[in-house]
């Protein structure tokens, strides 16, 4: 009888770091492209780090340097949560599953692959925070001391974390549907800078670094920013308390490792679900309809169906949602809040919603064939595209109207509500209007794989059709906008601005009917045309 033998800790470690750079230098030979970006952003990093490092530096012996260091560090810690999510290609250690086949204990592993973990740019760029951070805070023997241990402990649970996160959730990572998840990054990079744009303008306007008083006593009581905490602690004189701090820090460690190795554990020893049978689970959502039951009957509520389902399903269809959304709100809001905004700034939410209904054919890529399949007719299309839009609409007019309400009354500028919505409306529907017609003219195709959102050589296509449209849907609703103006010039203006909201409403629906009209026979027409055009990527 032959026994596998236990393989220790200090045998794999080396051979899992010999991995870790036998892939980077393989993965670094593929190409010269490659390379020079890989070089390229590594200079960046150690050059961004470098900076950080030294801005770090220059704080010490402010009496606010804790403040802006422990916010550093928790800001740094969710980076390194977060990024595997959207990243999960960066590392290919960082799938176990591919290990499942040999015999190792997790434990064992889990030191290991901690070990490989602190090979590459990403450690070295968290070592320079985190001892910038510890420089700009200690003082005397006691806090150098603490900061040696509580340096090497934030770093140990940012690693940890990363790997605890990333184990699990790996079999999404390694799935299609989970690596779309990484279109989404684009998204976090647009709200983050405006959050960060957000809070430096705050701090600015709040008499300095002292305003992150509040937030850096909370942060020093959780890891990773702890560890900086005990520093900070120890040179106060505070030795209870920084040993405090650094407990919290090793517990927070032993509790992201024995969760690393449970998932390790699971991963090494469980079935993968998604080989299963998913009959009973598919049969019982094909049986479900209750978003048709809310629907109109009829092709329109079969197309509002459809069209929602991709919104909730599709990556690529859902991170354009989610952006404009998410773009949508913060604006306006974010502008209000700042006390530097305007009630119309609301109207922004109903544009950013409004450029859904452009290249309507080319979210649903070489799959528009069974569409045009059921088109034989004007009337066809014009129910097509009418579906489409009272799908948009389903979703735009509640997002509008609580946008509109939510920055009125952050600016007390209730007056206005009026028309802010009426304007919203009437822009709504002059995009709804060019967004058919564009659909129809200039459809291009959405790539399914990758991070590109336009088929290469169609770029041109994609200018027309976006920007083209955006300004006939501005030149579409001056009427009401001209309106406004000289209601708010008016002496008597005041008494009559709420006309604006039902004349905007119906100025919005005529002319949305108005451009499905229009585009519906060209549709109709220019099949083929538009079939290999959303077919091409």
């Amino acid at each position: 009888m032959t026994t596998v033998p236990d393989v220790s800790a200090a045998s794999i470690t080396p051979v899992v770091v010999r991995l870790k750079l036998s892939l980077l230098r393989n993965g670094l030979r593929q190409s010269g492209g490659r390379r020079a970006a890989y070089i390229v952003s590594v200079v960046v990093a150690l050059l961004v780090a470098a900076l950080q490092l030294l801005g770090l530096i220059a704080l010490r012996g402010n009496a606010h340097a804790a403040a802006v260091s422990l916010p550093l560090v928790a800001v740094l810690a969710l980076g390194w949560a977060v990024m595997p999510l959207f990243f999960p290609s960066g590392d290919e250690t960082l799938d176990p599953t591919r290990l499942v086949m040999l015999p190792l204990r997790p434990q064992p592993l889990v030191r290991a692959l901690l070990v490989a973990s602190l090979v590459g740019v990403g450690p070295l760029f968290t070592l320079c925070l985190l001892t910038g951070s510890v420089i700009s805070v200690a003082h005397g023997a006691t806090a150098w001391v603490t900061a040696v241990v509580g340096v090497v402990l934030a770093l140990l649970v940012c690693v940890a974390l990363a790997r605890a996160v990333a184990a699990a959730n790996i079999r999404l990572l390694s799935s299609r549907k989970g690596r779309d998840l990484a279109v989404l990054s684009g998204l976090v990079v647009a709200v983050g800078a405006q959050l960060v744009n957000f809070g430096a303008q705050r701090l600015g306007s709040s008499g300095g670094l002292s305003a992150l008083d509040p937030a850096a006593d909370v942060l020093r009581w959780v890891p990773p920013a702890s560890a900086i905490g005990a520093v900070d602690s120890a040179s106060e004189g505070s030795y209870g308390s920084a040993v405090v701090q650094l407990v919290l820090c090793g517990a927070a460690l032993a509790g992201l490792l024995a969760l690393w190795s449970r998932h390790l554990t699971r991963l090494m020893t469980s079935p993968d679900g998604s080989t299963l049978q998913a009959a009973e689970p598919a049969a019982r959502e094909r049986g479900s309809s209750g978003l048709g039951r809310l629907l109109p009957a009829g092709r329109t509520g079969t197309v509002m169906e459809r069209s929602l389902r991709y919104v909730w399903r599709d990556p690529k269809t859902k991170a354009a949602w989610v952006t404009s959304l998410a773009i949508g709100l913060i604006v306006p809001v974010f502008n209000a809040l700042q006390g530097t905004g305007s009630a119309y700034f609301a109207c922004f939410a109903a544009g950013m919603l409004g450029i859904q209904m452009y290249n309507q054919f080319g979210q649903d890529t070489s799959a528009f064939w069974i569409v045009a399949m059921t088109i034989s007719s004007t009337r066809d299309a014009y129910v097509e595209l009418r579906g489409r839009a009272l799908a948009l609409l389903l979703i735009t007019l509640p997002y509008a109207t609580l946008v509109s309400v939510l920055t009125t009354a952050l600016l007390g500028a209730w007056r206005q509500l009026p028309e802010v919505l009426g304007l919203s409306f009437a822009l709504l529907g002059a995009m709804l209007a060019t967004g058919a017609w564009s659909s129809a003219r200039f459809p291009y195709s959405i790539p399914q794989e990758g991070y590109k959102n336009v088929a290469p050589g169609q770029a041109g296509l994609a200018w027309i059709a976006i920007f083209g449209g955006m300004v006939s849907a501005a030149l579409l609703s001056a009427p009401v906008i001209a309106l406004t103006i000289w209601l708010n010039v008016s002496a008597d203006g005041d008494r009559w601005s709420w006309l604006l909201l039902p004349l905007g409403a119906l100025y919005g629906a005529l002319i949305t009917l108005l451009g499905l009209r229009l585009a519906a026979p060209r549709t109709a027409r220019r099949l083929p045309e538009i079939l290999a055009a959303v077919s091409k990527g």
